[in-house]
């Protein structure tokens, strides 16, 4: 019996960061038996991770996966490229995307679904510097105006 539901494995936080998100896809990903077992314990880093299109084909890059410890000679090499799943629709929507307005392809959870490895990919532009501080002032100043909202409940309490 599959399980229904989600659930997130790893989780790439440098990438909202770094990146402006436009879109995102749920995709799935060609991977060997013991690499499952191996996500399945949560030993995967999509940190450095990207993806490319090439000949109609979409792939993973820069995503480690421990090897499984019980895998012996099954075991691949933890940073392989991994090919993607997707639609042929889908893949023109890419491979127009990344060529005519210069998106990137970043991959931004990967997580079970029903028993199933997916991945996450965002579209996404790149940050400058000052688009980086802008987002942290505004974090900063909800934070703060979060702890007045605090202070005042307790004091009406």
């Amino acid at each position: 019996m599959a399980k229904s539901g989600r659930k997130v494995i790893a989780a790439n936080k440098k990438a909202r960061h770094d990146y402006f998100i436009e879109d995102s896809l749920e995709v799935g990903i060609v991977l060997a038996g013991t690499e499952v077992k191996s996500i399945r314990q949560g030993k995967v880093n999509i940190k450095d991770g990207y993806a490319r299109v090439e000949n109609s084909e979409v792939f993973l890059y820069n995503v480690h996966i421990s090897p499984y410890e019980k895998g012996n000679i099954f075991n691949k090499d933890p940073l392989r490229i991994r090919k993607l799943l997707l639609h042929k629709q889908e893949i023109k929507k890419l491979i127009g995307y990344v060529q005519q307005k210069g998106y990137s392809l970043i991959p931004l959870n990967i997580y079970l679904k029903d028993g199933l490895v997916k991945v996450e990919l965002g579209i996404a532009v790149g940050k400058k510097n000052y688009d980086k501080r802008q987002d942290i002032a505004k974090k900063d100043a909800k934070r703060r105006m979060d702890k007045e909202l605090r202070q005042k409940q307790k004091i009406q309490l």
